[in-house]
């Protein structure tokens, strides 16, 4: 199977997106991006986030504002370009957010994936990367978690929709042998870039502790809310294996250079470091690589929360040659950067816009 030269990436400009994009041009493919700015910042215009991706690389991106759930609007897409293999991160992914509104994650995840793999096959692309998730584990009977791990009995609905995707697959594979999938269950992504120009740039409330602690740390929030210090863990707070995004974007080109080799037809590995953190421990480290302060309030556990969860991620070392590099003093500085160089996130445009009739506003 000859190497791949075009990939497209779905969810292209959002955090986890743009990170493996600038991993892909630097590793010599050409990438098409989609995106509809449902979790990430741009207009018809574009992406402030590829932007700068092309800005680190010197390389160009061709972008598309699209949605998954227009169907003929993707197949205008392939019919425009020869796409080797995608690489699908476009998801709706806040877990509260998802416990609130189930069938808005269900239509968008779900419907997504089904009008893309409809695409793909119509035009004769069975290569794809899926950016699934360590919540199809549930809360787990024994750690590290393989990836022979029981997977089904989740704890919230967005977990829900990855592991109904990941029955899709299975289901797909096994029914059409010219599928060609790796699935990447992900643990925790933190971090940024260390260009400081690009990082996570969250556009909704139900955020992640990490840029909820930069925020405070900078003072535009005034504590930083823990939610559960009653977990059987050593320090009460929740466990969980926080995974530069870096070496996330790194493991996504492994999976690539897997499948232009090789027909797997279905593949699952866990991407993580194998050690688990606390949410304690990460804002003590926080703290101390950034010299910040971070006032802490602690209220009860969330709805769908699990108390401790980590990977074992030898499947990966074994097979894709993929390990991680980077340390969490690394996640801490490297997204410190970002906040500090950019601490109200990407440009944004104004969204109040004055009408001038006759001289007067």
């Amino acid at each position: 199977m000859p190497r791949f030269k075009t990939i497209m990436v779905t969810g292209g400009a959002g955090y986890i997106g743009s990170h493996c994009v600038v991993d892909l041009l630097e590793a010599g493919y050409e990438v098409v991006a989609i995106d509809n700015f449902a979790n990430a910042v741009g207009d018809e215009e574009g992406s402030p986030a590829l932007q700068r991706a092309e800005q680190i690389t010197g390389k160009q991106i061709t972008f598309y504002k699209a949605d998954l759930l227009d169907k003929q609007q993707i197949n205008n897409i392939f019919d425009k370009h020869l796409v080797d293999c995608v690489i699908h991160f476009a998801a709706l992914k806040a877990v509260g957010e998802s416990m609130q509104q189930p069938l808005l994650y269900y239509q968008n995840n779900l419907l997504g994936m089904l009008n893309l793999l409809e695409v793909m096959r119509s035009h004769n692309c069975y290569q794809m990367v899926f950016s699934s998730s360590c919540t199809v584990y549930g809360e787990p009977e024994q750690l590290p978690i393989t990836e022979t791990h029981h997977t089904g009995n989740i704890t919230n609905v967005y977990g829900r929709t990855k592991y109904f995707i990941e029955e899709m697959l299975k289901d797909l594979s096994a029914a059409d042998e010219k599928w060609n999938i790796i699935s990447l269950r992900y643990f925790n992504p933190v971090g940024a870039h260390p260009s400081g120009l690009i990082g996570e740039d969250p556009t909704k409330e139900f955020t992640n502790l990490m840029p909820f602690m930069a925020q405070v740390a900078l003072g535009k929030k005034p504590v930083l809310t823990i939610f559960g210090n009653d977990y059987n863990t050593p320090d009460g707070t929740g466990i969980r294996d926080y995974i530069h995004v870096m070496d996330l974007a790194g493991g996504h080109v492994a999976a690539l250079n897997l499948l232009s080799e090789n027909h797997v037809r279905l593949k699952v590995f866990n991407l993580g470091t194998g050690k688990g953190v606390s949410v304690k421990e990460l804002v003590n480290v926080f703290e101390r690589v950034t010299g910040t302060n971070i006032p802490v309030k602690y209220v009860s556990r969330r709805l769908g929360d699990i108390t401790a969860m980590w990977a074992d991620a030898t499947l990966a070392k074994n097979e894709l040659g993929w390990t991680t590099k980077r340390t969490v003093e690394e996640m801490c500085t490297d997204f410190w950067r970002w906040q500090t160089m950019n601490p109200d996130g990407y440009p944004k445009k104004n969204k109040t816009t004055v009408i001038v009739v006759n001289g007067k506003s």
